[in-house]
């Protein structure tokens, strides 16, 4: 049975956990492999809405281990907040697994995200502010503190102290901010440890086994392609893999056993944050997008940059992942246009480029070359197969997965959980 990677292939904000919760029925396992509580999901379950911050999306699907990867990093107090959320609303949350190898957010990490940002001004990153990227900088650094240091309080009051000695000196010296404690740290870390116990495991250990007894595991990218920390628009990006091989790292499992990618593609374009976003639109048609497809960030609260589809950064997303499927999401967004413009190419310094380019400084000043297609003002959303959509909507999707170079195999027509178009089965 096969091992699925599901990622985004833009910026993140695709709609992953609908693609998520549709295959969540089917599948054994949903692992989240990277990033923390900066990256949402929303899931539509009938008239429910749910909004996931960290939990995979599979937490939903009746049957389905949900699991949270290695290269996770955990805010304790934001899982906590969330499993409480979601069991008071009837949720089955016991069969969570949480990797002892995942790294903890602790609140200086926050607290040095906050203050950073805020210090640089008009170069700041546009982070969430949640201390993933000073985690992941401790994580690197060798002074990061994981789920498993909670259970011995003499090496987490090392590590911490480790951690505090660099950062105090850098808070009260050029932050101007008071130092922090390393006793009131490790106390508050301890607090969540008897909480945690029941759902840390050896997920590394579970996952291969899975396989081994061919039960079908997903593994679940947050943020998108373009964020990813080696192959994203750096450095506005996150501070992880979204891309499909951090799925192998994140979850300890070898490439070898991956045998689908699968790339959620918005039938549109968003971007959450600061960086360069080349089809960026400022006018009516941008504020119609924001407005009918409810673009707001899950986690941020912030309102997503809006534009046309992007085909070149769809084409590096099928390159860089090795995708071999497409699931294009917010089809039912681009219904009442006339017509419909997608970006096919870029302009540099007068120049056609097909490709995304290496430099940072021209993807700055690349200029969206597009071409227009007609549009249909018919409602899609009831459409159960493909063809139901209108013939302009039908032919939008099919040059959408000519210039895509993979093939789209589910269609999104609206929120609802069923209200999916599938093409061709992912299993």
């Amino acid at each position: 049975m096969p091992a699925l990677v599901l990622l985004g292939a833009q910026w993140g904000d695709e709609g992953k956990g609908k693609a998520t919760d549709l295959l969540g029925g089917s599948v054994d396992y949903v692992v989240r492999y990277q990033g923390g509580n900066n990256a949402g999901h929303t899931v539509v379950v009938g008239d429910q809405k749910y909004a996931l911050h960290l939990l995979p999306s599979g937490i939903l699907s009746p049957g389905c281990t949900p699991v949270i990867g290695n290269g996770v990093v955990v805010d304790p107090s934001v899982l906590f907040s969330e499993l409480s959320g979601l069991n008071e609303r009837g949720v089955d949350t016991s069969k969570l697994l949480i990797s002892g190898n995942a790294h903890i957010i602790t609140p200086y990490n926050v607290t040095v995200d906050k203050v950073t940002e805020r210090f640089l001004g008009k170069r700041k990153i546009g982070t969430t502010g949640r201390g993933i990227g000073p985690t992941y900088a401790d994580k690197i650094n060798r002074v990061g503190i994981r789920v498993q240091d909670l259970y011995d309080e003499s090496i987490l009051t090392q590590k911490v102290e480790a951690a505090l000695d660099v950062k105090n000196q850098m808070l009260t010296k050029l932050y101007n901010r008071r130092a922090i404690a390393t006793g009131q740290v490790v106390e508050e870390l301890l607090g969540y440890a008897g909480k945690l116990a029941p759902y840390v495991a050896d997920t590394v250990l579970v996952l291969n086994q899975a396989l081994d007894d061919d039960k079908v595991v997903l593994f679940e990218g947050g943020q998108g392609t373009l964020l990813d920390i080696d192959h994203g628009t750096y450095p506005f990006v996150t501070s992880s893999n979204p891309t499909a091989g951090g799925a192998c790292t994140g979850a300890g499992v070898g490439p070898t056993k991956i045998s689908r990618v699968i790339g959620i593609l918005k039938a549109y374009t968003t971007r959450v944050g600061a960086g360069p976003f080349p089809t960026e639109l400022f006018d009516e048609d941008g504020e119609a997008l924001r407005r009918i497809g409810g673009e707001r960030g899950v986690t941020t609260g912030r309102d997503r940059r809006c534009g046309w589809f992007d085909a070149v950064i769809a084409r590096y997303a099928t390159r860089v992942n090795g995708l071999t499927d497409f699931f294009l999401t917010k089809l039912d967004v681009l219904t009442g246009w006339e017509q419909i413009p997608v970006c096919v190419a870029y302009e540099i310094d007068g120049k056609r480029v097909e490709e995304l380019p290496y430099s940072q400084s021209d993807f700055h000043h690349a200029k969206p070359v597009y071409e227009t297609l007609p549009g249909w003002s018919e409602d899609i959303t009831k459409a159960k197969s493909f063809s139901d959509l209108p013939k302009n909507a039908q032919a939008y999707v099919k040059a959408l997965e000519e210039m895509s170079g993979a093939p789209i195999s589910a269609i999104g027509v609206g929120p609802g959980r069923d209200e999916t178009i599938e093409v061709k089965s992912f299993l």
